[in-house]
């Protein structure tokens, strides 16, 4: 009998090249690309926010490319093979059905990460060139030159393996683009824009990289709830209920949280009625880039008391179901740092952690639901 470690390997290394080789996944990547690199221009009509602007479009076209394709990807590798009954006959070796959906999951994993490198690198090598808001401004002659010949060769180079040896054009592209395009990057770090030399790490971003890191988390969250639709619904309502997932995640504060603190602050102003609240001063430290420490004081009221005491009527129902949905439903938010960098603060590398664990405890509970739901479902 093959060791699970090794069939767990063999799957996901089967369903990452499946997954790359879709010509839906170079042609996200390509327009995802193509619409960063338009943002540097779009970005100089902001009347002096030029640069952050580029930060939060830039951003979102990451972030949303990868989104894209964690749906595409997740509900086919696992859907088309169970309704095309592929998915029995490799179950049958025998493959534990958990070894098979967490395996179809870390391909996919592989895929999207693969892409959501290759569009940062795209992202990072624009921001170097940065916004140029007159015409006197000097364009980064180091970031065109490695950045666009990175990708000319890196294409070139798969058209000619796609060509005389027959090798697949979209993987080929993403293996060969990726790594010359990381190169290229590497290498512009070192000029200014009229190709004086610099420091490496004078140019280095790390917070830019801190927040494509905690897209990337996002991403492969989504991709894990993907897998777990795929194992009942059809490709298309798979689909849905990802883009779904996404919208509602994306949207939790103002659907869940708002109205759970806006029943909360009447239980506070009945509290503070009945003598129940004391004041609480809040220290918080604002870092932000260039600048010294700032502390930041605000006085807030606080119930000596538990706050469902005040509940009246039926307050206590929507309350209970708000702060369950809250709770259940991903917060992707947590997972969007574009403001932070937008408004200079330094994101501590504390935060990147729990947001990270964050990510990895909803990714394990998608797939355990995955798992569960699969083990019921019948492949003949």
């Amino acid at each position: 009998m093959t060791p699970m470690p090794t069939q767990l390997l063999a799957i996901a290394r089967n369903t990452f090249f499946e997954s790359i080789r879709q010509p839906v996944t170079l042609v996200v990547v390509a327009g995802a690309a193509l619409l960063i690199v338009m943002s540097n221009p779009l970005a100089a009509f902001t009347m002096g926010e030029d640069q952050r602007m580029l930060i939060d479009i830039g951003l979102a076209t990451v972030f949303t490319g990868g989104a894209i394709l964690a749906a595409f990807i997740a509900t086919g590798v696992l859907g088309r093979e169970i309704e095309q009954k592929t998915a029995l006959t490799v179950i049958s070796k025998p493959v534990s059905r958990s070894t098979f959906l967490v395996g179809k999951y870390l391909g996919v994993v592989g895929a999207l990460l693969l892409a959501t490198l290759c569009l940062a690198l795209v992202f990072a090598l624009t921001e170097m060139h940065a916004v140029l808001q007159t015409v006197r401004d000097p364009v980064h002659v180091p970031v065109l030159v490695f950045g666009f010949g990175s990708l000319v060769v890196g294409v070139c180079i798969a058209v000619w393996c796609n060509y005389f040896y027959g090798t697949v054009f979209a993987s080929t592209t993403l293996f060969v683009v990726t790594p010359m395009l990381c190169v290229g990057y590497l290498v512009a770090m070192n000029f200014e824009p009229d190709f004086t030399r610099q420091a490496m790490a004078s140019s280095f971003k790390g917070q830019l990289w801190v927040a494509i890191i905690a897209i990337a988390m996002a991403e492969c969250m989504l991709a894990a709830f993907a897998i777990a639709f795929s194992t009942r619904l059809g490709q298309v309502m798979t689909l849905l209920a990802t883009l779904a997932t996404l919208l509602v995640g994306l949207l939790s504060d103002w659907l869940f949280a708002r109205p759970m603190r806006r029943i909360e602050t009447t239980w506070l102003e009945r509290a503070a009625a009945a003598g129940d609240v004391e004041t609480v001063d809040i220290t918080t430290t604002l870092n932000r880039v260039g600048e010294n420490p700032e502390q930041i004081v605000r006085s807030i009221e606080v119930a000596t008391v538990p706050l469902t005491q005040f509940a009246e009527g039926g307050e206590m129902v929507p309350w209970l179901l708000l702060k369950a949905a809250y709770g259940l439903v991903p917060n992707f938010q947590v997972l969007w740092l574009s403001d932070a960098l937008t408004q200079d603060v330094i994101i501590p590398i504390s935060y990147l952690l729990g947001s990270l664990g964050y990510g990895v405890l909803y990714t394990v509970m998608a797939l355990a639901l995955g798992i569960l739901l699969f083990q019921r479902r019948e492949l003949g």
